[in-house]
């Protein structure tokens, strides 16, 4: 176990110096609010009929390449 906690504070010290904001960084709290403007701009934008589509056209395709 040594040898393990030995090896993650190595590595913790060779992090970059702004890594632990990642964490702690928080511009929009909304969290709500950002799935809902994303989904609407994934429909508005038309993705949605790709997405449908290319799930359909895999379906096919995948029946028709197994076997049995």
């Amino acid at each position: 176990m040594s040898h393990y906690s030995d090896l993650i504070s190595q590595l913790y010290w060779h992090l970059p110096a702004n890594f632990t904001d990642l964490a702690q960084t928080i511009t929009d709290p909304d969290l709500m609010g950002q799935v809902q403007k994303s989904w609407s701009h994934f429909i508005q934008t038309g993705q949605v009929w790709a997405l449908l589509i290319g799930l359909v056209i895999g379906y096919m395709i995948r029946n028709l390449t197994s076997y049995g």
